[in-house]
């Protein structure tokens, strides 16, 4: 079944076209990927889904109760309102229904207090209905599902509060992004989603949409998170909008399949029509063969033009040679650095070293891009030395890239600027590999798009490269080919390189040895990516089960303290044996007994007591879960025939033992804190 429908859609930007007679289908469970260079009208596509753009012409069709998610790269969230109840509130329906149950209780305390007897038999219908269907809302929507997804984008608990308006941009996309998953939409678009995202976040992420049953469409410069998820690509070519099945490596295979048959048609057309002219030109003038010619002529008028494979332009670039570093290419000892009281990184000991290709990953926040502007001595450590070594050039490229280009000037002054050595011819020339060429490089950098200020600070670096290339997310804002196209170019850097990036191909291409920043400290580590993103993984798992709070899991833990220890026997494990006391003391086993039972009275006296508290705390609860679920069980069921009386004592009960539930539970986990520390101090 098709949720939503494109019908020979088009629309272009004023005389320049993006889709032309477009017809396209999501179904449900659809995972499609869509690339395309920058520009082309990926993003463009994602907004007439939404129904946020509408086209020149063409239908688009929603399927009836389909509801659709959209990421778009660019987002205004307000203040005013905490991370978690923002995740919460994400869902359609869900405040309107806490609304209406608080009017419906309100009602009804309102009609018993006027013993409105006939009245109140309705609204305490209505009361119950509202009741079960918030219980069922919750089911599907719980505040633990939205904290685990909140810990697996790596908010922290202490955020979960936190007002919007504190966030960065950054945080902020990736509440939108947990708002979004949260609400679970028939049809997800996402445009980007990664490029906030750190590497532990986007491993999470990555498991979270491989089981995400619902439709999604995708847009991502990162190639390996792409072929993990789509099973459809959905591609802007040269010749219009094409599909084809399966994910971005076997795209890669049928585009070259087709490339090779459509170069094949063309040459066997040309042929054809070298074939053709040459008999018209030679018979042309004989009266004898001019019924052949003209067969000849008509033919070569509807031949089919030979019809190329047309490859879209892509960045492409090679590096020039670099002079030689020393051996040792940058020394950092003892570095420290703080915004305030906020210490990021402490006590930093690290070594570079010529022809290293260093990847650094960790959580966002963490300090990975303050490293690297001290490195490239951007910022200054507030504590430590950072030293390059003999004949070390760095060459930067920052992650806000937009921050360091000035606005009014044009594409060729802005990098001709970089390096006044270099003649003008070679400064187009390396625009050229960055496509830009002809009256685009007098374009100025105000009015142009992320991609391309991406690739104007690349062709910076590439006119002055130095040796020790400091690269800071150089895959973002990048579209899948020119993502492909840097990473072959870096590949073939003669240099040392140091970078931050969540790109995995791009790791896993580069990065020799992997540095990772958290906790303030920075150390080499010595597995692989793979490993370090498992460990990541168990690391979050761990975290969502603090953070969640699930009575289920407090009831478990209640069960898991109460039970006794396992009995000594033949099977149980025996004690560690003492240290053999030195001969000049010999040991009194009768004092060591009198002593040892002293200390186990002693215990039991303190100890047993908050067993039993804990033990009658948790019978009393369970006893009264037992009588909430009975009570829910009744107002929920349809064929019971309650009166008023029955539906009110219900009622009355279900709030006043909620009451007893909550304290009994504070009294019990103030309890078994108690004795898990008294039981911890005096030895288990």
């Amino acid at each position: 079944m098709s949720t939503v429908v494109l019908e020979d859609v088009s629309l272009s930007f004023g005389a320049r076209p993006i889709l032309e007679g477009l017809s396209l289908r999501i179904a449900e469970g659809d995972r499609i990927g869509l690339i395309g260079p920058n520009g082309s009208g990926k993003s463009t596509l994602l907004r007439i889904f939404a129904g946020d753009q509408q086209p020149d012409s063409g239908t688009v069709r929603t399927a009836r109760g389909v509801r659709i998610g959209w990421l778009p790269q660019d987002i205004a969230v307000g203040g005013g309102q905490g991370l978690l109840d923002f995740v919460m509130k994400s869902v359609p329906g869900r405040t309107a229904l806490e609304e209406d149950l608080a009017a419906s209780e309100a009602l009804v305390e309102d009609l018993a207090s006027r013993e409105a007897h006939d009245e109140i038999v309705a609204a305490s219908e209505r009361l119950a209905d509202l009741h079960a269907e918030l219980a069922r809302f919750d089911a599907h929507y719980s505040e633990h599902e939205a904290m685990k997804i909140l810990a697996g984008l790596g908010f922290p608990t202490e955020d979960l509060g936190r007002d919007l308006g504190e966030l960065s941009g950054g945080w902020k996309m990736r509440a939108v992004l947990a708002a979004l998953l949260f609400s679970r939409p028939d049809v997800l678009l996402l445009d980007e989603p990664t490029n906030h995202l750190d590497m532990p976040s986007v491993a999470w992420f990555a498991d979270f949409l491989k089981a995400y049953s619902r439709a999604f469409v995708l847009i991502s410069h990162d190639r390996e998170f792409l072929n993990e998820q789509i099973s459809r690509v959905v591609t802007f070519e040269v010749e219009g909008v094409r599909q084809y099945p399966g994910n971005y490596e076997r795209y890669l295979v049928q585009r070259a399949e087709e490339e090779e048959i459509l170069e094949n048609k063309a040459k066997n057309l040309e042929r054809e029509r070298e074939k053709a002219e040459q008999f018209i030109n030679r018979f042309r003038a004989q009266a004898t063969k001019a019924r052949a010619v003209q067969s000849r002529i008509k033919a070569l008028d509807k031949m089919e033009s030979a019809e190329t494979y047309r490859k879209r332009r892509t960045m492409a670039f090679t590096f020039p040679e670099v002079a030689r570093a020393g051996h040792e290419v940058v020394r950092i000892d003892e570095v420290s650095k703080s915004y305030g009281e906020h210490r990021v990184l402490r006590d930093v000991t690290l070594r570079v070293y010529r022809d290293d290709r260093i990847g650094i990953i960790g959580p966002n926040g963490a300090g990975k891009t303050t490293l690297l502007k001290m490195i490239a001595g951007e910022i200054e450590a507030s504590a430590g030395a950072i030293t390059l070594g003999h004949a070390a050039s760095p060459g930067y490229y920052a992650q806000h890239h937009a921050e360091l280009l000035t606005a009014k000037n044009t594409v060729l002054n802005e990098v001709s600027a970089e390096n006044r050595e270099v003649g003008g011819g070679r400064v187009r020339s390396v625009l050229g590999a960055f496509l830009f060429s002809g009256d685009d490089v007098d374009k100025t950098i105000q009015v142009l798009s992320g991609g391309e200020r991406a690739r104007v600070a690349l062709a910076k670096l590439l006119v002055r490269p130095g040796n020790l290339l400091l690269l800071d997310e150089p895959t973002n804002h990048l579209d899948l080919d020119s993502c492909e196209s840097l990473i072959e170019s870096l590949s073939g850097f003669g240099g040392t390189m140091v970078f931050v990036s969540h790109n995995r191909a791009l790791i896993r291409k580069l990065a020799n040895k992997i540095w990772v920043v958290e906790g303030g400290t920075v150390t080499e580590y010595m597995g692989t990516l793979d490993d370090y993103m498992q460990r990541e993984r168990q690391k979050l798992q761990q975290a969502q089960k603090e953070a969640a709070g699930l009575k289920a899991e407090a009831r478990e833990a209640r069960k898991t303290h109460t039970q006794p220890p396992p009995a000594a026997g033949k099977h149980a494990q025996p004690a560690a044996k003492p240290a053999a006391p030195p001969p000049s003391a010999p040991v009194d086993e009768k004092a060591r007994r009198r002593d040892e039972a002293q200390k186990r009275e002693q215990r039991n006296k303190v100890i047993a007591p908050l067993k039993k508290k804990v033990e009658e705390l948790e019978a009393r609860i369970a006893e009264i879960e037992k009588k909430q679920a009975e009570r829910n069980e009744k107002l929920c069921d349809a064929t019971a025939t309650l009166t008023d009386k029955e539906r009110y004592a219900l009622l009355d009960g279900l709030q006043v033992d909620q009451t007893k539930l909550d304290e009994l539970t504070e009294r019990w986990e103030k309890t078994q804190k108690e004795l898990d520390e008294k039981e911890r101090g005096m030895g288990a």
